[in-house]
């Protein structure tokens, strides 16, 4: 019985885990098709989500070229880091 448990707990943990990310997504998403109404943190944050859990390579790719043009905007923030397939 034991495994059995352990199964289940771990198909629980899991579907919770699914719909939380597929719930920051959804954010991520509505952040960015609103961009011109919210501050860049909060566009790299949905950038981010994105960039890591993007459904397709065209979304990864669109939210990490977002992402380099945010940062851009910003060059003397610490945490600036150039993005090496675009240049300095």
């Amino acid at each position: 019985m034991k495994p059995h448990l352990s199964i289940s707990k771990n198909y629980a943990r899991d579907a919770a885990r699914t719909d939380w990310i597929d719930e920051r997504r959804r954010e991520a998403r509505a952040v960015l098709a609103d961009v011109v109404h919210h501050s860049d943190h909060l566009i790299r944050l949905a950038c981010t989500v994105l960039v890591q859990h993007g459904e397709t390579i065209e979304e990864h790719e669109d939210a990490r070229i977002l992402l380099v043009v945010v940062d851009a905007r910003h060059p003397t923030r610490g945490n600036h880091r150039p993005d090496p397939e675009v240049g300095s």
